[in-house]
């Protein structure tokens, strides 16, 4: 059984606590949580029978765990993941991983000197429609690669952004490309390959913050294939869709619902024997999907650290997913097309 401890209490927290805490993780148990705001340890510490702490070195010393997990806000992952890799235990990190490159590099760094594994939270890769995609994409069955688009319509009200001070800022957040849409532009790059080259625009449309709320991005991948990220946390009243569509010269496939997790069409020129029967069994995640795949995330890593199996997600493929997120951004300040591989020079993302 690995003990889990958690740092950082806020919104993400409870569905981590819940998973971990209502052992309904097999191999995986909550032994304490942490937070600076005492308060909010002590709720989710109450809540699931476990010590509470609001300093993670104080945890680190006197509870005995196996995995620590990093759910503070996105500008503060890099000092806690390399504050926290000395002693010794793997390390769970919500996404994005870091703000910079730099930051993300002192991590992966931090955690190899230390022989801990570093494990990136991605858990719409394990989303049961994805997989089923994944599945065919290895296969080739989509052939010669044409065009992948990603849509992320959620709405986020001002109430969302007032939470905490640090949402919706440059220094330690990040907007609708980092925070919301990192899941399925990470996504978009695993389905369609390597990127060569980015072109984006973005504005401020509906709240009252220093990032963007709404953004459109052209990609070139190097296989020749284009791409289309469309993003807005202004979708109003309520959430719409987050959606992956993936076309190539044998067949075309779309996973809708709020979080890529409903197959809406699944058609291949040339007809496998299980194609019938792909909307019924894969079709959706089992119920409650909004923490289906965290709970796939976590057996993952329990698997990973007792069984030694091969991560999915580490410190390497998340570094691959920012430095996509950073050309955007750099796009967006520059009014230019941005060559992956790149420095960055005017991204604001992580700047204090």
């Amino acid at each position: 059984m690995l003990k889990f401890a958690l740092i950082g209490c806020g919104r993400i927290a409870k569905r981590h606590a819940e998973l971990l805490g209502g052992n309904q993780v097999c191999g995986a148990q909550l032994v304490a949580v942490c937070d600076v705001v005492f308060e909010k340890a002590k709720i989710i510490g109450e809540s699931f029978s476990v010590p509470f702490f609001s300093d993670m070195h104080e945890m680190m010393t006197v509870i005995s765990v196996d995995v620590v997990v990093v759910l503070t806000a996105s500008g503060l992952h890099a000092e806690h993941v390399v504050a926290l890799a000395p002693y010794g235990k793997h390390i769970m990190v919500e996404k994005p991983m870091a703000l910079t490159l730099a930051d993300a590099d002192r991590m992966i760094e931090a955690c190899d000197g230390a022989g801990v594994k570093l494990f990136v939270v991605k858990q719409n890769r394990f989303n049961v429609p994805i997989l089923k995609v994944r599945e065919a994409l290895v296969a080739g069955r989509f052939g010669k690669l044409v065009l992948g688009t990603v849509r992320v319509r959620w709405c986020r009200p001002q109430a969302y952004y007032d939470q905490d001070k640090w949402r919706g800022t440059w220094a330690y957040d990040g907007g609708v490309l980092t925070n919301q849409a990192s899941h399925h532009i990470d996504m978009l790059e695993w389905m369609m390959g390597d990127v060569e080259s980015v072109f984006a625009m973005a504005r401020t449309a509906l709240v009252d913050i220093e990032v963007e709320d709404t953004a459109v991005v052209a990609l070139r991948f190097v296989s020749g294939a284009l791409g289309i990220v469309e993003v807005t946390t202004a979708t109003r009243p309520k959430d719409l869709e987050g959606s992956l569509s993936v076309l190539g010269s044998g067949g075309t496939v779309v996973v809708g619902g709020f979080a890529m997790n409903q197959m809406d069409t699944w058609n291949f020129v040339d007809q496998a024997s299980d194609d019938s029967e792909v909307m019924q069994k894969y079709s959706v995640n089992p119920s409650n999907v909004y923490g289906f795949g965290h709970q796939a995330y976590y057996e993952h890593v329990v698997d990973c650290v007792l069984n030694n199996a091969r991560q999915l997600v580490d410190g390497l493929v998340g570094r691959k997913s920012l430095e996509l997120i950073t050309a955007i951004y750099e796009s967006i300040e520059t009014g230019r097309e941005v060559m992956l591989r790149f420095r960055p020079n005017r991204c604001r993302l992580g700047v204090r």
